[in-house]
Formats: C-alpha cells, structure tokens, sequence
C-alpha cells in the first residue's frame, strides 16, 4: 500500500467514533484521478464543516502527524503531514474578493455545497466522504464533465476568473495534464480575463506554468496559453515567436518549430530540457534578417540565452535552473554543426562548454533537427555522441587543467598577481586541450610559456 493510502486510512481510523466521523470529505484531484483511473496526486485535501483547525490540533495529540499543525486561521486551512504525506484540511467556506488582489478578503464559513460553488473547476469539486465511500457531485455538473473530458467553471466564469485570475492558468494546466478540452464559454471567459494575471505573483505564475511544461500534453498546454493570451502576460518573447517565418531549413514558424521539437523531447526529460527548448529559438525575432541568400538569424543563440535569462528570472525560478537553461540555449547551434573533420580538440571543447549538460544539449539538438525540414542534410549527432563516448573514454575532459599552477607561472615570470595569470592559464589549457601539451607536462608548459610571455 502506497504512503498516500496508508496515510488517508490512518485518519480514517484514528477519527472513527469521535464528532469528525462521517464529516470528512476527500476532495479535489484525489477523488478526480481515482475516478479517471490515474495514478493518484502526492497529497490529500480534505474538507470539512467542522472546524479544520481544531481537527488538525486533535490529530496531533492523537501522534498521528509527524509536526505540529501549520495554520491559516483567516482561510480555516491548516496543513499537517502523515506518513509524510502533506494533507491539507479545510473548513468548507466562500469568500469574497478586491478587484486587485487574488486573495480574498473575506472568508466565512460555509456549506459543502457553497464550498464546491467556490472552486475553480467543476471535475475539482467531487467529494468522497472518507469514512463511508460516498461520493458528491454537488455542483451537478462534476460527474458528467469528467466523462466528458470537459473544463468548466461551476460559477458563471468571468465571475470565478475575475474573482481568481490564477484558475484561468489553473485551467490550461488541467487541459493539457488531463488531456480534457476547456467549455468554450469558459474558454472565452478565459481570454476576456487574461489581462488581469498581471495581479498574480510570479511565484503562483511559475508554479503552475512548470506543472504544465510537465504534464502529458504540454504541447497542447501551450497552444492554449498563446490563444487565451495568458503567456502574453507573463513571457511575451514566447509569444513573438508566433508568425515568425524562418527560411528552407524549417517547415514551420518559429514557434510552430519550438512546439513540433518540444513533443520530440522524450517522457522523462527534466524541467531544464523542456524549459530549453522551449526557449532555444526566443532570440530569432529579435535577430531575423534578409537579403538576397534568404531570411537569417545570426547570432540568435546568444541573444535568446539572454532572454531566456530575463524570461526565467522574472518568474523566479532558481538561479541554477536559469544558469543550466542559458547554458542549452546559447550552445544549441554548436553540435549541429558537426561534422567528420572536427578535430579531437573540438570535441573536447563541446565536452566542458556543456560543463554536465552535455546529455541534456545533445537531446535538445535530436529534438531541433526532428522539427526541422527533413529534406536538408543534418548533423549526424549519433556520430558525434560514439566520438564523445570515445574520447571521454580514454580521458577525463572536464578535469583538463593547465600544468603550471598560477603561482609557479609567477615564479616562472617574475609577475604579480593579475589578469596575466590568468591569460597565461588560459593559453596553456588550450595547449592541452588542442592536444599539444600533456597535463601533467610541466618542462614543456615552462618552455611553452617562456616562448610566448618571456
């Protein structure tokens, strides 16, 4: 049995004859993915009108959580973990909201049924009560949109989107995570309210923005957040990349091309591929020129890692995802320009430019060429990978370092600290990695650095 099930029987067990049985309902995505036959989310929801708060109190003193509960008194939420499972519990409530503000500014407590009406989709209403199975389909409309494959809201939806700009990203993300389609007046409401993300954090944006690059159909996902023009609120140099035609190499736009290489990229690709190459060709519209060979873009590599940089930033992500991310993008260009003249040295180059990457590029570039035009001779990267696995075989690349030590190339050259050091460390790796010093060959290096810098 799972740690999540083992979880949610505990607290069946433990609440069995006390005030709560009979009181709690499982909710949301838990009940959802059982019903749709998914494999179940990593957390558990409950709702209740009794009071959350002092049951998650209770549950401690019954040493059933693993911490002291973290509470919400304004929201009535509070959230333990059992089992280390992170369960949320919730007083049944509704709210009311300010036009600038996502958070509401009012909480009472409510009925089930008020506390269904207020969520942002109808197949995220459906309630089991945890102690005797029985499901609830409150808004009526819960049931019969999951077997539909169907998103609406259970308000009229301009009411639940301007209430909550954030269910509008929430939406896409359920579309493109469960493959449903989104009812087309909530798909309108949608995009009259996408305007109003701009009161979200970047943080919340960021959030549900990963959870979708992650889902099953992102490819879908992002469509949708071009034509409701939600991504036009948080990255607008995705969104340029639409109706941006490229030259014969490529079949498609620029962001038709980006999408057809995203469903290249295999299942289990990290969240730094996917952001890659969805940002690998961002630098392309700022960069297309033309004339009388054909539409260019020259230098796009490294202008879309800067963008890609500005992109990521403002939504937060880690400065490690960042650094990984603009690493891919600005050496994108590189291993497509393989070919069997490239010398041992070239290839090392790659090797510690992708500094740990280099899996992660060169899955990037299969996906690039994939997406471009068949009818144009491409890199042979398969040959390129043996040539790595090769060399890297019978040598440790990343570890290449200059014989000489930046004291001893002092010593050697009656020199102070500076950028000379380093200048003249430089000059005897590239000796190394072209293959014409050895590492640990410190009489030539001496000789070598004498000849250039004596």
């Amino acid at each position: 049995m799972s740690h999540l099930l083992i979880a949610i029987d505990k607290l069946r067990q433990t609440t069995l004859g006390t005030k709560w049985e009979g009181r709690l309902y499982l909710v949301g995505g838990i009940v959802r993915d059982e019903l749709l036959g998914r494999p179940l989310p990593p957390d558990v929801d409950i709702v209740t009108e009794a009071d959350a708060l002092e049951l998650a109190h209770w549950l401690h003193t019954q040493g059933i959580t693993d911490h002291l509960p973290v509470t919400y008194p304004r929201f009535g939420t509070a959230m333990v973990h059992i089992e280390g499972v992170q369960v949320e519990l919730v007083t049944a409530r509704r709210e009311s909201y300010s036009a600038d503000s996502r958070k509401p500014v009012q909480v009472q407590p409510a009925t089930l049924r008020e506390d269904a009406f207020r969520r942002d989709l109808t197949v995220n209403t459906l309630m089991r009560n945890l102690h005797t199975g029985e499901l609830l389909d409150l808004t009526g409309m819960g049931l019969s949109d999951l077997q539909a494959g169907l998103l609406r809201t259970p308000l009229e939806p301009m009411v639940t989107f301007e209430e909550d700009p954030l269910r509008a990203m929430r939406a896409v993300r359920f579309a493109a995570q469960l493959g449903f389609d989104i009812e087309p007046g909530t798909y309108d409401a949608i995009c009259k309210t996408a305007h109003r993300l701009q009161i979200i954090s970047k943080e919340r944006i960021r959030d549900e923005f990963t959870r979708l690059l992650q889902a099953t159909e992102a490819v879908k996902g992002l469509w949708l957040l071009l034509e409701t023009g939600l991504l036009e609120q948080f990255a607008p140099e995705l969104a340029r990349m639409r109706g941006v035609e490229q030259n014969q190499y490529h079949l498609y736009d620029v962001w038709e091309h980006t999408l057809v290489a995203f469903s290249h990229l295999p299942p289990d690709a990290s969240l730094v591929l996917r952001l890659a190459t969805l940002l690998h060709d961002v630098g392309k519209p700022l960069t297309r020129t033309v004339d009388e060979r054909g539409v260019h873009f020259y230098g796009h590599q490294n202008v879309g890692a800067q963008i890609a940089g500005q992109v990521l930033r403002r939504l937060r992500y880690s400065n490690d995802i960042v650094e990984q991310v603009v690493q891919l993008v600005r050496l994108h260009m590189r291993p497509g320009e393989y070919d069997y003249s490239w010398s041992d040295a070239a290839v090392r180059r790659l090797i510690r430019d992708a500094d740990g990457l280099l899996q992660e590029l060169l899955t990037l570039v299969r996906a690039d060429i994939a997406a471009s035009n068949p009818a144009f001779p491409k890199a042979d990267i398969d040959a390129l990978q043996r040539r790595i696995e090769l060399l890297t075989a019978r040598e440790d690349v990343q570890s290449l370092d200059s014989p000489l030590t930046g004291r001893e190339i002092m010593q050697i050259l009656g020199i102070p600290p500076g950028k000379q050091v380093g200048e003249c460390k430089q000059f005897l790796l590239n000796e190394v990695i072209e293959g014409r010093l050895a590492p640990d060959d410190k009489e030539s290096a001496t000789r070598l650095l004498l000849e250039r810098f004596g």
